[in-house]
């Protein structure tokens, strides 16, 4: 057996680990030059053990590369235990115009594929001549690169793959921040996800006007609940009239692109796919409230526009990032049965660096390796979905009941149908919250099941597993007697009356007929023809609503039934559609939001339906 070059015992507690990193590590900053003159800071920690050469591992954040000084080391690098064994240069960048590095930020800075010269930089060209530097002035690397993160490191980590520089050789998008309209972050099928927005931007989103060590102070409004809280400030233009008072310059930014213009299609990753390079492995979490669609949907372009030696696809049953650090056993009251999240770490995050940076190990890591949720189980693909699943669907029928056969009677004005009412939106949680929660991605439905603005469908007792893998496509047909409207689709496991509660149970729980979320996605009808141009709703008139929803893996056991919730209101995880139609909802005013019927329709004629993909 080969001794060990970094020969220490590893106690890796949270408390160990920071003087594990001092103990085997000396921490070097660097300001490293770009192509037009800005200089980013970098912190570069070396392995003291100097007798072999390591290779680059790298992430660039917005985040800050803190703690700084050469003598103030972090208390963990986000990694397995067994890339301490091995030896890796790790790397930490601050972005250009963040924190400690020179030059101006820009939010998804957009990729140029064809620059001119010197002066047009994006962030590919950044990480480009990072890796440059790296290699030519950081002693005792073997001439390899990789580069990872995590949201929004994971956009850096995906752009730095695009025209890549020749050493870097694998790459590691995880929630990677791909799409900012469509469905990462704070927009949702054009439907904005307000908490997340206020929370983040509010501080993230203010001008930094030199290099500085300290995080800008936002706008802290107290918070006891969200629900409430947003309900009070009422129309999205109050949020700059009480609290921005123009001072946050992404949120005007913000609000002149209502549609998906130029402005949206610049800011997407996957422009940059067919140039992506370097071995990539994209992870994400099924339980992801902020950039699941990033992980499915930057996979899929790079399968279908790139040609990297490796295109690869992780998903675990996590939270955003809950990957990277503790054990993922469990989210909310959902256990998984098994720590996913160290599991992730040793037998699949460092293989895949191991290979690619040491070109060590043999690569045994399939083309996707997914957790099957239900059944609580890690499974290996050679394709994402599974060349295997079958399409079928699963039928709205009267009296609530869900169904793989369509409607056989002819009855054209089958329908069924609520009010929606924006001034008492269904809520998004079943408690109370003050912003949006992680949990909510698998919370129990009942809360909204039992609301009369909400539509519900299921099947009965299953008489055996069914496996949903892949995307879902909702197809209603509905009608409305306003001129605009929110569609929310929601797929739940309905767990059996007799399933066990926790042991022990301190917060009482029932988990007999619970309702677990398993993927719900809205989507506003204004765009329903096009991203570009939103039209209007004709009141009375029925139309066709077909969208996209995140893919699943999830297995539905024997004896509990699939629901289907149709709604017209999430709230406040997404802003209230006033359901009288304006140009852009960001200036709506409160006469604006009104009451409206809709119509679910569920004939032969419009067979309402989720459109799903069945694995065994």
């Amino acid at each position: 057996m080969r001794t060990l070059a970094l020969a220490i015992v590893f106690s890796f507690t949270a408390a160990a680990q920071k003087e594990l990193i001092k103990a085997n590590y000396t921490k070097y900053e660097h300001r490293i030059p770009m192509r037009d003159g800005k200089r980013l800071f970098t912190a570069v920690y070396i392995p003291k053990d100097q007798s072999r050469k390591y290779p680059i591992l790298m992430s660039r954040t917005p985040y800050s590369v803190g703690p700084y000084g050469t003598d103030n080391y972090p208390d963990s690098f986000r990694k397995s235990e067994k890339f301490l064994k091995e030896g890796f240069i790790f790397v930490f960048q601050d972005v250009r115009g963040r924190y400690m590095s020179e030059g101006e930020f820009v939010n998804v800075r957009p990729y140029l594929e064809n620059k001119k010269g010197p002066p047009d930089v994006d962030e590919a060209s950044d990480t480009y001549d990072t890796v440059d530097w790296l290699i030519s002035n950081i002693p005792n690397n073997n001439g390899r690169a990789g580069i990872f993160g995590i949201s929004y490191p994971g956009f850096y980590a995906a752009i730095g793959a695009v025209d890549a520089h020749p050493a870097l050789k694998a790459s590691s998008p995880q929630a990677p921040v791909t799409d900012w309209f469509v469905g990462d972050d704070f927009h949702h099928n054009g439907g904005f996800y307000l908490p997340h927005f206020f929370r983040f931007f509010t501080s993230f989103g203010l001008a930094r006007p030199e290099p500085t060590t300290k995080a800008a102070t936002g706008i802290s409004p107290k918070i006891v609940d969200a629900y409430e809280f947003f309900l009070s400030v009422g129309p999205l233009v109050n949020l700059n009239e009480k609290y921005f008072k123009n001072q946050i310059p992404y949120w005007n930014e913000f609000i002149q692109h209502p549609d998906y213009d130029d402005y949206w299609k610049a800011r997407d990753v996957r422009r940059g796919a067919k140039n992506m390079k370097p071995a990539m492995m994209t992870v994400g979490g099924w339980f992801d409230a902020e950039d699941l669609f990033g992980a499915l949907r930057l996979y899929d372009a790079i399968e279908k526009q790139g040609k990297p030696p490796q295109n690869m696809l992780v998903m675990g049953p996590w939270a955003h990032g809950q990957w990277g650090s503790g054990p993922g056993d469990r989210l909310g009251h959902v256990p998984f049965n098994a720590k996913t999240g160290e599991f992730y770490r040793d037998e699949i995050e460092f293989p895949f660096f191991l290979h690619h940076l040491k070109e060590n190990g043999e690569m045994k890591l399939p083309k996707a390796f997914m957790f099957e949720t239900g059944a609580n189980q890690w499974r290996k693909f050679d394709a994402w979905p599974p060349k295997n699943a079958l399409p079928k669907s699963l039928y709205l029928h009267p009296e609530g009941r869900l169904s793989p056969e369509p409607p056989a009677a002819p009855h054209t004005t089958a329908f069924d149908e609520y009010v929606s009412d924006p001034n008492k939106p269904v809520p998004f949680t079943p408690g109370i919250a003050q912003s949006m929660t992680r949990e909510h991605m698998l919370d129990d439905q009942r809360f909204a099941a039992a609301r009369p603005d909400v539509l519900v469908y299921q099947t009965g007792p299953l008489e055996e597993d069914m496996i949903l893998a892949g995307p879902l496509t909702p197809v209603l047909h509905v009608s409305t007697t306003g001129t605009d409207a929110d569609w929310v689709v929601k797929l739940v496991d309905v767990y059996p009356d007799d399933f066990p509660n926790p042991d022990p149970n301190p917060e009482r729980i029932t988990m007999g007929g619970y309702q677990q979320l398993v993927r719900g996605e809205l989507f506003r009808a204004r765009f329903r023809n096009s991203f570009e141009k939103p039209e209007p709703l004709t009141p009375a008139r029925i139309d066709k609503i077909q969208y996209a929803m995140p893919d699943v893996f999830h297995n539905f056991r024997r004896g509990h039934k699939i629901m289907i919730q149709i709604q017209s209101s999430w709230f406040p995880l997404v802003d209230r559609n006033p359901q009288k139609y304006v140009a852009n909802i960001y200036n709506a005013r409160r006469e604006d939001f009104v009451k409206a019927t809709h119509r679910v329709y569920r004939s032969p004629e419009q067979p309402s339906r989720l459109q799903v993909l069945v694995w065994r």
